[in-house]
């Protein structure tokens, strides 16, 4: 078991309870990004505690919840009971072997754990119809160069995890090689304060016909 497996594993106990912008934000700007994107079936990558699930399955036949964490799971099982929901716990930096084709998925601040990115856009070309849509939403370049990685307070004191630093290019960069087109990307700040630095960075991806390389 991975160190950022048990550290969301131990997250999972408080992650819905304390202030959390990050995880706020991230919420609201997918609502609004999806907001006119129809999908039929989906896979919803970082799932976490449901904080997107219900939202996704209101609007779509079949959603495979997809999580690291089977803590965070746990507490997402006990909020989200619509039928058309299936969890799965997978680690998404291996081959992707828990779905057959969607014509949506969504990825919410799980890349900064993730150090080749690239695989992850290349297993998202491999499960999307041509047409389909990939929403990433993940914590800014700009917060990640002054330091910002996820953490939460325990009785032991602060844990911090594993991350790496994607520049908005590598983003740009894996989703054009493996054969993506850029159909929309924001910057998501807090308060809607545009003065400061944003905290979110969400793109839509579009697949293209034969996009997935062998």
């Amino acid at each position: 078991m991975s160190s950022t497996q048990q550290l969301y594993d131990k997250w999972s106990a408080t992650y819905d309870d304390v202030v959390n912008p990050t995880r706020d934000l991230e919420k609201r700007a997918c609502e609004s990004v999806l907001a006119d994107i129809s999908f039929r079936s989906v896979i919803e990558l970082g799932s976490g505690t449901g904080k997107n699930t219900q939202w996704l399955a209101d609007r779509a036949d079949r959603v495979v919840s997809v999580d690291l964490s089977e803590e965070m799971q746990a507490v997402a099982k006990t909020k989200v009971k619509a039928p058309n929901v299936e969890f799965r716990q997978r680690d998404i930096r291996q081959p992707w072997r828990f779905a057959s084709k969607v014509d949506l998925v969504t990825c919410s601040l799980i890349l900064e754990h993730v150090e080749d990115i690239d695989h992850v856009f290349r297993e998202a070309a491999k499960v999307l119809d041509a047409g389909g849509h990939f929403y990433v939403c993940e914590l800014h370049p700009f917060k990640q160069y002054k330091g910002s990685k996820a953490r939460f307070e325990t009785d032991e004191g602060l844990k911090v995890l594993e991350c790496f630093q994607h520049h908005v290019t590598d983003y740009t960069n894996a989703a054009l090689v493996n054969g993506f087109n850029i159909v929309k990307m924001d910057e998501w700040f807090d308060e809607d304060d545009r003065s400061e630095i944003p905290r979110l960075l969400s793109f839509v991806f579009g697949r293209k016909v034969s996009a997935a390389r062998t």
